[in-house]
């Protein structure tokens, strides 16, 4: 039996192309999953089959653990204290073992070790062709449609096989069986059985390696690809910086007569790209991120991370694109909120904001409107420029003299220092549960004290635009922290009730 054994493993290597010793670990695998089911507890067994005789032997056993750690697997564990007492020198993490009586081979179901034997092969096989393929390190797929596997589209490069989902495909596109396809690969997770290699083609990471592809200037390093966001099938935008100063970023990206840019479109089932030039300056930056539109003005708010953008009617509709594509895709691409405004709504927001800045000095400053204007003209908006902006700068306002703006400074400080004592007072009053909100900062809170929110169902009960308001928070943002705060409210009814 054991010679036939041996002629079996031969037979299977040479078969299934696979080395010898895999063949061995399958059938020591399947012999150790046979012992196992003489056992009522979840014990751990080791067969050790003889490469040259094909003799084997069967062993029990058990993993040492720190005592202080108790057993988790009373059948696979045992102690430090008690294996010491077996093998003195042993340490954590050790095994002891104990010699059973081996399972002839006969008495295991033909089938059932078959079955183990080759699967295990398969396993192995699908590892081994996995790892060969990845360490080419190719970061696009390319192979063809073999079949649809509940909606995702299994793709076979060679006898590798990657799983492009219905999510990650581009809209509108349809692939049948023999199609080619290209794709980016995600990840690899071996969890999914025939095609652990996860694929998409909507995905930024996608777009920037097919320029990077058309574009050999990328690859020698004089290009670079900052940024990109798409909507999949319909427009996109990438951010592009030249590295030498002879090369035009944008226009190599383009190619001659937009070759290069057409390449990538038509493989991407027609989607339009606009490329953007990168800039340190993150005003210029988005200001090219909304082309086509022309931007009048532009105001940073770099607290918030945000952008007041002004245009003109003429090229409003342009700025914002169609259902609000080309703002969505700008800030995506640049990272900074983007807010569209036309001229009457910039100055509307100016003199509120202006209005806010004049009622506020002249409160905690107790100044005259006069006073409050200069400030704000000067361009002074929070209390803490006024208390913290170096002394020499407030002493070039001709209207001041070092006395006042001592003066200024100090009732500033007093001002600052009385709202954040009013400030912990009021955090002080607000339920643990709403402190314990990550979204919302102390100031936040602060402001929502102040306006009577202290506990989850006063946030709860707020419309979005008093969140807005109150926080200044987006309305997005202000729509997803009622609904975090409403959560309670549907576990509470979801609750088993007591009878």
């Amino acid at each position: 039996m054991n010679r036939e054994m041996l002629m079996l493993v031969d037979a299977i290597s040479r078969e299934k192309n696979v080395e010898r010793d895999v063949v061995f670990g399958a059938v020591e695998a399947a012999l150790a999953q046979a012992t196992k089911k003489l056992y009522e507890g979840d014990v751990d067994i080791r067969v050790s089959l003889n490469r040259d005789t094909g003799n084997y032997e069967t062993f029990r056993r058990w993993h040492v653990v720190p005592d202080e750690a108790g057993l988790q697997l009373p059948d696979q564990e045992i102690l430090l204290f008690e294996a010491i007492e077996q093998i003195p020198d042993i340490e954590v993490d050790e095994y002891i073992e104990e010699t059973i009586e081996s399972l002839p081979i006969g008495r295991i179901g033909a089938m059932a070790a078959k079955q183990v034997i080759l699967q295990k092969i398969r396993d192995a096989e699908r590892e081994m062709l996995l790892n060969d393929f990845m360490s080419r390190g190719d970061k696009v797929f390319v192979g063809t449609v073999k079949r649809m596997d509940k909606g995702d589209l299994i793709v076979e490069s060679g006898r590798v096989e990657g799983r492009l989902r219905r999510g990650e495909m581009i809209p509108k596109e349809n692939f049948r069986t023999g199609d080619r396809v290209r794709a980016m690969i995600m990840e690899v997770d071996l969890t999914l059985r025939g095609a652990p290699i996860v694929l998409s083609r909507s995905s930024p990471e996608f777009m920037v390696e097919l320029f990077r592809n058309e574009v050999p200037e990328i690859e020698q390093g004089l290009l670079e690809i900052k940024s990109c966001a798409r909507d999949a099938g319909s427009r996109a935008k990438i951010a592009v910086l030249s590295h030498d100063k002879r090369v035009d970023p944008i226009g190599t990206c383009v190619g001659v007569r937009g070759t290069r840019v057409n390449a990538v479109t038509t493989e991407l089932a027609g989607e339009r790209v606009d490329i953007v030039l990168w800039s340190e300056d993150p005003a210029q930056f988005v200001i090219g991120a909304l082309a086509p539109a022309n931007v009048s003005s532009i105001v940073v708010d770099e607290e918030r991370h945000a952008m007041d953008v002004v245009v003109d009617e003429e090229n409003l509709a342009i700025a914002i694109g169609r259902g609000g594509q080309n703002v969505r895709l700008a800030a995506e691409l640049t990272g900074w909120k983007i807010n569209i405004l036309d001229a009457a709504e910039s100055a509307q927001k100016q003199a509120s904001e202006v209005d806010v800045s004049r009622r506020l000095f002249m409160e905690k400053l107790d100044v005259d409107e006069e006073i409050a204007d200069l400030l704000i003209a000067e361009g002074f908006a929070s209390l803490e420029q006024v208390a913290y902006v170096p002394l020499e700068e407030m002493l070039e306002i001709e209207s001041f003299d070092e006395d006042t703006v001592n003066e200024l400074r100090a009732r500033a400080k007093d001002a600052l220092l009385t709202m954040e004592i009013a400030s912990e007072e009021n955090i002080g009053d607000v339920a643990l549960e709403l402190r314990d909100l990550s979204d919302l900062t102390s100031e936040q809170i602060a402001k929502l004290a102040e306006n009577g929110v202290h506990t989850l169902d006063d946030l709860a009960d707020l419309a979005v635009d008093e969140l807005v308001g109150f926080t200044g928070h987006s309305e997005d943002e202000a729509k997803a922290l009622i609904m975090k705060a409403r959560e309670h409210w549907f576990v509470n009814e979801s609750a088993p009730q007591e009878s």
